[in-house]
């Protein structure tokens, strides 16, 4: 073996992970919102990139505009568009009182420390030592505030909450305002059995209770939270003829880009070197931003068409005809890498005959069943449901009386442990917290 220095040639391969690579993989994985403001940060940064915002949705009518159009609203609309907030609502009502000055400024301050949810969020001392007032004064105040609408306003836990709902009502319920002001810790954790002996009632009952609580509302003030609706618009849009399936990517809303051709002839007829470079420079960014545009199109519109194609079934009878599929299935047909696909479908929505569907939902991993078809972990969330919806709430079923169900019902092999997790992320409660005594 030569181990004596010296210097060698050798030629090899690799793949190196390039800036331009870089940013076309991110702009694969970009929903329609992250690219539009990529595209506008290019946008300022690059002057031989010109940009038109694409179309919009009508909040008012669900329907696409250009950016002339204008919502027009009548004079009518307008006087009820104005949203009150809580510190109003709050206000108008005091205002209706005869109070001293200084209860005044006492409940000013408790407003103001009044949360979006309705809950004080301040202690009485706090705002007793900022006001240089007494602690009894300000408990006087939130007492007032406390006997405004909505109820519950003013409450500093959600115990209190609840207890000051349940005493507004007419009819009052002494039953559950003793669970809820001495065993609110044992009825939040659905330990009935234990209450019912303590307080020597029927289970019944204290599901009488649970079902009066049901109707309260644990954020008093929810109701002047107004958030503007949020309209995800569809990346693919997916039509069955009944003959056969249109598949197409939908860029409407995107930005539409053009190379600004009167900026580059203005500066390019300058012989300033540097200028030289920097239009150079912004024209290839420019060609390289249309190339990964036309690409990310070109692997979503593949990727879409192959989820259809393995996928008939579901596009033509409905979402119970799911069947099982992988990103590795696509990935291997299409002759790309897993990744690919995965950053393909991120955070993308196709508009099908059947609904508005994230793309992700149409892989799910494969469950074990008796006959020769398998059938999808979505299959088998959408039976225990059904399963959970249908069963007797007096005898509510276990996780392996349901395991147990569908292997002699549907033929589907899976185990307790999955039928627990499945479960949890569908927000079933366990059979012990569904269970109704009446």
């Amino acid at each position: 073996m030569n181990l004596k220095p010296g210097l060698w040639q050798q030629q090899t391969l690799k793949l190196q992970m390039t800036q331009e690579l870089s940013q076309a993989i991110a702009l694969l994985q970009y929903s329609t919102q992250e690219l539009s403001s990529f595209l506008e940060e290019k946008a300022i940064e690059n002057p031989l990139l010109k940009i038109e915002p694409g179309q919009s949705i009508d909040s008012k009518r669900g329907r696409s505009k250009g950016k002339i159009q204008k919502d027009k609203q009548s004079w009518i609309e307008q006087i009820g568009s104005e949203n009150k907030t809580l510190d109003v609502y709050l206000q108008s009502q005091i205002n209706m009182r005869r109070l001293s000055e200084e209860e005044r400024i006492v409940i000013d301050e408790l407003i103001y420390h009044i949360d979006e949810n309705g809950y004080l969020c301040a202690s009485l001392e706090e705002i007793a030592a900022k006001l240089n007032t007494s602690t009894h004064k300000v408990e006087e105040g939130l007492t007032i505030i406390q006997e405004l609408e909505p109820a519950g306003i003013g409450a500093r836990d959600l115990k209190e909450c609840l207890l000051l709902q349940l005493t507004r009502q007419e009819r009052r319920h002494e039953l559950a305002e003793r669970i809820i002001q001495d065993y609110f810790t044992l009825f939040a954790e659905k330990k009935w059995k234990e209450l019912a002996k303590l307080l020597r009632v029927t289970p019944a009952e204290i599901q009488q209770v649970y079902d009066a609580i049901q109707v309260l509302n644990p954020r008093p003030a929810s109701i002047f939270q107004r958030d503007p609706a949020v309209y995800i618009i569809p990346d693919v849009v997916i039509k069955w003829d009944g003959e056969a399936f249109s598949i197409s990517v939908f860029d409407e809303a995107l930005p539409k880009i053009s190379f600004n051709d009167q900026y580059y002839k203005q500066f390019a007829s300058h012989q300033d070197k540097q200028v030289g470079r920097f239009l150079q420079e912004k024209q290839q960014d420019y060609f390289w931003i249309v190339r990964a545009l036309e690409q990310r199109k070109e692997t979503l519109t593949k990727v879409a068409v192959k989820i259809v194609e393995k996928q008939q079934d579901f596009f033509t009878k409905g979402p119970a005809y799911l069947k099982p599929m992988t990103m590795k299935d696509i990935s291997e047909e299409l002759e790309i890498h897993e990744s690919t696909v995965s950053r393909a479908v991120r955070e993308k929505y196709a508009q099908t005959p059947f609904g508005l569907y994230d793309l992700k939902f149409f892989f799910s991993s494969t469950i074990q069943t008796t006959s020769s078809e398998s059938a999808s972990s979505q299959q088998v969330r959408d039976l225990m449901k059904t399963l959970v919806e249908q069963e007797n709430k007096q005898k509510p079923l276990s996780d392996q009386v349901i395991v147990n169900a569908l292997n002699e019902e549907n033929g589907i092999v899976v185990s307790r442990r999955t039928i627990a997790k499945y479960r949890d992320q569908l927000g079933i409660p366990s059979s012990s917290k569904r269970k109704r005594y009446e």
